[in-house]
């Protein structure tokens, strides 16, 4: 009497390859879908270089900050500007569309890891940053006699980039915390209040003493303060101190968003 014998198959070592292949797709589709919807990409490039071309290339042509070129100083406070645009926008109501839509739970049901629809969104908001900084040296290079080093162009597109995920994070916290009918009017009460708070348009010198004293409180301010550092510029308190001021912006963020996600779901 002869036995079957049956081998279980190996567990697949493609594993890591696969889900890796899955998230370069989704990022990669997430970032033509974004550059595709004009109205998106539009507004989300153009607001931040038509004010530096106003405020910064125009209005203060040829004047000084403290040795600094305005045009050079407000290139770093625009670019921060715009990365918290990409983030808040991109994430914020984006997210926020999707859901009310029900395309998150059609994700959740197809087998794509988990991470790859965040993961997708943040790279989104990244490489819009990237675009929007480059798209305003290019400006200031051009129009304003803005020069930057190798060095200097190197670390504020970092900067412009790294800045995108603790805006990314509090754009998750929107999505899953406001109704989606409402969720544009709560962006641009965030969005715009934040930037001027954070002397991105104005140098907070200029502002009242009470505007400078809650500045700190934002990641805008922690941000440009890098910024403004990496081009040459005053800059009060210390690189470690901000990113610190980053860090902890960034993780507040995440637990308030998980939070938000979690009761979304009991709720539904």
């Amino acid at each position: 009497m002869s036995t079957a014998t049956y081998t279980l198959p190996a567990a697949s070592t493609g594993g890591f390859t696969r889900n890796l292949r899955i998230f370069a797709t989704e990022i990669r589709y997430e970032v033509m879908r974004a550059l595709r919807t004009r109205a998106f990409s539009l507004a989300t490039i153009g607001f931040p270089a038509m004010f530096y071309i106003l405020f910064g290339l125009l209005m203060n042509r040829g004047e000084s900050l403290n040795g600094v070129l305005v045009a050079k100083y407000l290139l770093g406070g625009y670019a921060v500007f715009g990365s918290l645009g990409a983030a808040i926008f991109g994430i914020g109501v984006g997210v926020s569309m999707d859901l009310s839509a029900g395309w998150l739970e059609l994700k959740r049901a197809s087998p794509m890891p988990p991470l790859a629809y965040v993961l997708s969104k943040c790279c989104m908001a990244v490489c819009f940053s990237v675009i929007i900084c480059c798209l305003l040296t290019a400006l200031g290079v051009s129009f304003g006699h803005v020069h930057l080093t190798v060095g200097e162009f190197a670390r504020i597109v970092g900067l412009a980039a790294a800045g995108a995920i603790p805006f990314s994070c509090l754009g998750l916290v929107m999505a899953f915390s406001v109704p989606p009918s409402s969720a544009g009017g709560i962006a641009n009460l965030v969005y715009l209040p934040m930037s001027f708070l954070s002397g991105l348009w104005i140098p907070l010198r200029f502002l009242p003493h009470a505007l400078q004293v809650i500045a700190p409180v934002f990641p805008t301010y922690h941000l440009a303060q890098l910024m403004y550092g990496s081009l040459g510029a005053q800059a009060p308190g210390t690189t470690a101190g901000h990113w610190f001021g980053l860090l902890g912006f960034t993780l507040v963020m995440v637990g308030c968003a998980w939070i938000a996600f979690r009761r979304r779901e009991q709720n539904a």
